[in-house]
């Protein structure tokens, strides 16, 4: 459904609940009262139905219609167009999703296109429609009701941001890589939560300027402004935030790098336990190479070779074996290699 809710009010009391639009446009003629037309991702033969109703700004239309707006406030003459970015945290997923509305007030209607699944304005018509003193207060009164609910949502959203963060500082000095990819996802998170809220800032400042030459109620005044007080806080905590993760992921990156270190020194000091190892097999091997040879020599089955007949010649190839043994042992020890 397009057309999601559909009323005239008239001293804050629901006088009509029309079944189209024309009929809507009929009834507040003949009721003198305010309208507020609740639309779902309308198309543009709803957008231009009430564009040529209430006389709209074509500019208006074409952000109704695309969506995917800044936060901001603009007037075009007696007619302001406000959009907002409601938040939402879900705990399954644990992550943020944002919605988007705008409003379109006039001097006698209101109306709210909303092209996501929050804010939930059929809970805010009802709560409004509860408080007839404040909805009397005219389409004003449907801006403060809307926004109100917005920056209540805050709330649970910062809790659920905060709650992350807590479990990333517990499980900083104990995960790796895993870590640093979840605290950039919730900084993207966080960062978007900022381009939602900081606007709001600009956005009740026109408000705040426009109270006197648009002859808001006090009332209204006095609501939007505890409002504006709570988009404040809202926005210092998203900002403290961001500091937070920002720290988290440099201590993050600082550990990791330890942690690549540590590792490092310990294949180094493996490499060279192995290289000792080495060292000595091969000293040995060299060693016992020497006797080896000369037993080899000696061993082979030659009729003329002079030191068979000689009487010292085998106390020499030993006295030899031993020596040579003895000088490789001497030099290999002073080379650190035994």
């Amino acid at each position: 459904m397009v057309v999601v809710d559909n009323a005239v009010y008239v001293r804050g009391q629901r006088v009509a609940s029309p079944p189209s639009l024309d009929d809507t446009y009929e009834v507040l003629h003949e009721k003198h009262g305010m309208a507020w037309i609740g639309l779902y991702r309308p198309d543009e033969a709803e957008l231009h139905s009430v564009a040529a109703e209430f006389g709209l700004h074509t500019l208006m239309i074409e952000d109704a219609l695309r969506g995917h707006q800044r936060p901001k406030m603009e007037r075009y003459g007696d007619t302001l167009l406000a959009v907002f970015k409601a938040a939402r945290y879900l705990d399954t997923e644990e992550r943020v999703e944002f919605g988007e509305v705008h409003i379109i007030l006039g001097p006698d209607f209101a109306i709210t296109v909303r092209h996501s699944e929050t804010p939930n304005i059929g809970a805010i018509r009802k709560r409004l429609e509860a408080n007839a003193n404040l909805l009397a207060r005219g389409p004003e009164a449907v801006l403060y009701a809307v926004i109100d609910e917005i920056v209540d949502g805050y709330a649970p959203v910062l809790a659920g941001l905060q709650n992350d963060i807590d479990e990333i500082d517990d499980a900083l000095f104990t995960e790796g890589k895993e870590s640093s990819k979840r605290i950039y996802a919730l900084s993207r998170e966080v960062i978007e939560f900022q381009r939602a809220t900081k606007p709001l800032i600009g956005v009740f400042d026109a408000l705040t300027a426009g109270f006197e030459k648009y002859d808001v109620d006090v009332e209204l005044r006095r609501h939007l402004r505890d409002v504006h007080d709570h988009v404040l806080r809202v926005i210092e905590r998203a900002d403290a935030f961001r500091a937070v993760l920002q720290n988290a992921l440099t201590v993050n990156s600082a550990l990791v790098g330890q942690r690549q270190n540590e590792e490092t020194r310990r294949l180094s000091e493996a490499s060279y336990a192995q290289s000792e190892q080495v060292k000595k097999i091969s000293s040995w091997a060299a060693i016992l190479f020497a006797p080896t040879l000369i037993g080899t020599i000696y061993g082979m089955n030659f009729r003329h070779m002079p030191e068979l007949d000689w009487p010292l010649g085998y106390p020499l190839a030993l006295l030899l074996m031993a020596g040579m043994s003895a000088v490789l042992y001497v030099v290999f020890r002073k080379n650190k290699w035994l």
